[in-house]
């Protein structure tokens, strides 16, 4: 099956974007892809703010970038936008590392008023990087994913049906991509 990169943009360790983006992975094994999980939190922050190309955490990002077939990118909203540390990431990644990719943006917040934060901030950078194709993002209110005590999540019924529609989505669209690539 298909290489997913799951990257989680939230800058904590203890976000609610980064557990239910593990949470989501697990649904994509299920679907026998292999999932590699990405916490831009843990790429030096020196490396990040002093845009140090050469830093070995931004080489193996960008490769792995570049290794995926397809990419999921998760932040939280803040002041209607994705998240700085996931900002700066992208910034150092080359100009066109989505090339050929299928993605799947996602996004996390306190409010529904951040809900066009998907489409009016995340996907026109994710397009100008050259996706093959970007399919319909979700916004998952904080409210519907709790965490529990061993460090797992629940998600609001509802939001799970709607999730696992986006993900599988998602596993289709990537399959469609990598059989025209094949064919090509």
């Amino acid at each position: 099956m298909a290489t997913v990169l799951s990257v989680s943009g939230s800058p904590s360790a203890s976000s609610r974007t980064g557990r239910l983006l593990r949470h989501l992975d697990q649904r994509l094994i299920a679907q026998g892809h292999e999932v590699i999980p990405l916490d831009v939190r843990t790429v030096p922050a020196e490396a990040l703010l002093g845009a140090d190309f050469r830093h070995p955490a931004i080489v193996e990002a960008t490769e792995l970038f570049a290794r995926a077939d397809g990419v999921v990118v998760g932040t939280p909203v803040y002041k209607a936008s994705y998240s700085g540390v996931l900002k700066a990431l992208l910034d150092l990644l080359p100009q066109y590392a989505l090339t050929g990719k299928t993605v799947l943006p996602l996004a996390t917040g306190g409010s529904t008023a951040h809900v066009l934060a998907i489409d009016y901030a995340l996907r026109p950078v994710l397009n100008s990087m050259g996706a093959a194709h970007i399919v319909q993002g979700w916004f998952t209110l904080d409210k519907d994913i709790t965490v529990r005590e061993d460090g797992s999540v629940s998600v609001a019924p509802a939001t799970e049906q709607a999730l696992g529609q986006v993900v599988d989505q998602f596993a289709a669209a990537l399959d469609r991509t990598r059989v025209l690539a094949a064919a090509s």
